[in-house]
């Protein structure tokens, strides 16, 4: 098995995830060398301007510390977004879910109206445009020859736009598609699950086993893309 080799940007731009002390949460011990924190005072008074302001995403900050320090450990994430919108003062909650996760984004609505909510939840599928008609191959379908929608984020986002959903909630979307989702949703965004169907929507679970199952995402060959840069 072909182990990736460490880089020079490796060795030389340490960052976050090679940090021993974590010395930003509590102060309690030396910040190393590399410390992102210690690197940009000028955007920790930036940042701390904006969460202790008045506007959108100063709410956002503080509803979402508040759920962190009332519910960690306590709730379900189903739950925590649902006081998180609460908390937020949201009467319409939008749901973007893959058209796979339907039946889930039923049960997630029932309980949104349950906490005295208004729901509209969109499918990823919407619009029904076939993959072929934004210059996808035929043969790149899941099943070709027959008619397949491509996922349409955007027009998921202005589905609730329009709606004037005061939240949104990603339920499933695909790698790239949450992104399209986000950059055009008017409301805030957050996140339920991810898609994995490998991993029954856990893909932590690559992480957790990257030692022994899961080996081979430590592999070059699992990435073809990652081989051809390394060639030139």
């Amino acid at each position: 098995m072909a182990r990736a080799p460490k880089t020079a940007s490796d060795k030389l731009n340490p960052s976050c995830s090679e940090c021993q002390t974590r010395n930003c949460y509590r102060r309690d011990s030396k910040y190393p060398q590399f410390c992102l924190s210690e690197a940009n005072p000028d955007g920790a008074k930036e940042t701390k301007a904006l969460y202790s302001g008045r506007g959108q995403d100063a709410k956002v900050a503080r509803a979402a510390a508040e759920v962190e320090a009332e519910y960690y450990g306590r709730l379900t994430r189903l739950e925590e977004t649902i006081i998180f919108a609460l908390k937020l003062g949201a009467q319409k909650v939008g749901v973007a879910s893959c058209v796979g996760f339907l039946d889930e984004s039923a049960v997630y609505a029932k309980v949104v109206r349950a906490a005295g909510l208004e729901v509209k939840t969109v499918g990823c599928k919407v619009g029904s445009i076939d993959k072929c008609e934004i210059g996808l191959p035929d043969g790149l379908k899941l099943a070709p020859g027959v008619h397949e929608a491509c996922c349409n984020p955007v027009l998921q986002a202005k589905v609730l736009n329009d709606w004037g959903s005061d939240l949104n909630v990603l339920l499933g979307l695909c790698v790239g598609h949450d992104y399209l989702f986000s950059k055009h949703s008017k409301a805030p965004a957050v996140t339920l699950a991810v898609k994995d169907r490998v991993l029954s929507h856990n893909p932590m679970g690559a992480i957790y086993t990257h030692k022994f199952y899961y080996k081979r995402i430590m592999d070059l060959s699992t990435f073809p893309q990652s081989r051809l840069k390394d060639k030139k």
